[in-house]
């Protein structure tokens, strides 16, 4: 009896003497949203010494999560994007590739080209794009469905980009057209668009790289530009497009600062949300690789561009009045070939080579027939007619084709979509972030996972590197927070992307998001 009375005292004083959960800073006018496309967690190292606008004052300033992860496979553009506000994975959102294979209409779709609305911005008819395939919400969403006084704003190169983070009620998103050099929206979101939009794409945003230089910003005396955005001019490559170039990033950021002020961001009675996703570096990472040069210069461009964005912030709104977060949509692999060069793995395979064995297989174990009718990269989806005409069971001929994807060159493993559906599933974490970005319906049949440093490759296309594994350097993203109320440090604990929309969710006094699987980073409350 003494002693369950001494454990009942011990529990009852702990509980007296712990200091009661901190409240979530206060409410801002704004969120600042800001993704870079193909940005490693280890560029914040690599080169912090070189920042001197931007990410330094993120780094300084912001609350820095070193360890944050996707949880999901494949770790590309449009599943990132769709993850950043909503804190879902595939399997809750739907958004399981940038493209995948749609049985119902026979043909490959993007994740947010919709038939159904029309481009604005561009005098050529063509099919406009919307966040119709997303099937949950976004902080964004739960803020308009809050009731507040609100703008909710999306900008970006890529549509996926500027569209997935904002989700379905916001009040517009907009992208570059490279065919007509204008800024463009889609009838999803207004019939018209807006003058200030027809102001900027007037003054032709794009014509002041018509001819330049691609110079490294940090250069000794005599040092070549990396290439010419007209043409090639002797040694000096021609520059491979607008958005594979600085200047793509620094139209991104002209065009969010005339938003903020024709938008009046962070000046309504609720908190706006302005999403800005920087585009260029992953068409610099994956023509160049991440040990380039034009990474490294590209990623201190960054710095500045984001740097320019505070202080266009801070004179409209003001910085006391926002919160910022950083943060990628995935990371990238070494070039194969730098790999192979430090004596590290890394190597090619050619999807053809692997379509033709699965082809080969199959007909040799069941018969003739088109076997693979649509495929997500080198992902495949078979033909359920052919194998319902054959009488076979669909789970046999899944687990026939893995057994020949596990036979070829470097595949670390392989998953079927029967056996993501009902089991059994192998434990660790690469099959917990395939379970994680699997939807059915609309994920191939299967799932093939390379070993690490190995991508897939065409055969005339054997360049360059690419993203989607489940490995740290495709995973490992920067997650930083910085605002009034956000206590500045490193925080050195595990977290998830997920874990942005509740914690963003918390700040601003709404509901999370209806797929949201992560939790609120309350540990960095002041």
């Amino acid at each position: 009896m003494k002693r369950r009375l001494v454990l009942s005292t011990i529990i009852l004083s702990a509980f007296a003497s712990a200091a009661p959960p901190l409240p979530p800073p206060r409410k801002p006018k704004l969120v600042l949203a800001i993704t870079v496309d193909q940005f490693r967690y280890d560029y914040l190292l690599r080169f912090r010494s070189e920042y001197t606008a931007g990410l330094k004052r993120l780094l300084d300033q912001g609350a820095v999560f070193d360890d944050a992860h996707y949880i999901h496979v494949p770790t590309v553009t449009a599943v990132g994007h769709s993850t950043i506000l909503s804190g879902a994975t595939p399997m809750m959102s739907g958004i399981v590739a940038n493209e995948w294979y749609d049985r119902a209409l026979g043909k490959n779709v993007t994740s947010v080209t919709d038939s159904k609305t029309k481009l604005l911005g561009t005098s050529v008819a063509t099919d406009g794009s919307s966040p119709r395939r997303l099937l949950v919400s976004t902080v964004g969403d739960e803020i308009k469905m809050s009731g507040q006084e609100s703008r909710v704003i999306g900008v970006s190169i890529k549509d996926r980009s500027a569209i997935l983070p904002v989700g379905h009620m916001a009040d517009g998103a907009y992208w570059f057209d490279n065919k007509s050099g204008h800024w463009v929206t889609s009838t999803y979101y207004k019939d018209a668009m807006p003058a200030w939009v027809d102001k900027i794409n007037e003054g032709k945003p794009a014509a002041k790289a018509e001819t330049a230089d691609w110079m490294p910003l940090i250069s000794k005396p005599g040092a070549k530009p990396f290439c010419n955005m007209a043409a090639a001019k002797g040694d000096i490559p021609k520059c491979r497009s607008l958005e594979a170039s600085p200047w793509g990033n620094e139209m991104i950021e002209d065009f969010a600062e005339q938003a903020l002020l024709a938008e009046k961001m962070g000046q309504h009675n609720g908190t706006d949300i302005l999403s800005v996703s920087f585009s260029s570096n992953d068409y610099v990472g994956h023509a160049m690789g991440p040990d380039s040069p034009e990474v490294h210069d590209i990623t201190l461009r960054t710095d500045r561009v984001i740097g320019k964005l505070f202080d266009a912030v801070e004179k409209s709104v003001g910085m006391a009045n926002v919160v910022v977060f950083l943060t990628a949509d995935h990371g990238v692999s070494p070039v194969p070939e730098e790999s192979a060069a430090r004596k590290m793995p890394g190597g090619r395979n050619i999807t053809a080579a692997l379509s033709q064995a699965l082809e080969e297989g199959l007909t040799a174990k069941y018969g003739a027939g088109k076997w693979i009718v649509g495929r997500e990269g080198w992902q495949p989806y078979f033909n359920l007619e052919l194998i319902a005409s054959k009488k076979l069971d669909e789970a046999d001929v899944q687990r026939t084709a893995a057994a020949i994807a596990r036979r070829q060159p470097h595949v670390f493993n392989v998953f079927t979509s029967q056996q993501l559906l009902n089991g059994p599933m192998p434990g660790g974490p690469v099959a917990t972030g395939v379970q994680n970005g699997f939807f059915y319906g609309r994920s191939p049949d299967l799932t093939i996972i390379q070993d690490p440093f190995y991508l897939f490759s065409t055969a005339t296309e054997a360049t360059g590197t690419s993203h989607g594994s489940p490995f740290n350097y495709d995973t490992h993203v920067p997650v930083v927070f910085m605002g009034t109320g956000i206590k500045a440090g490193h925080y050195f604990q595990r977290v998830a992307v997920n874990d942005i929309a509740p914690t963003v969710s918390a700040i601003v006094g709404v509901q999370e998001p209806s797929g949201s699987v992560g939790r609120v980073l309350q540990e960095m409350w002041q």
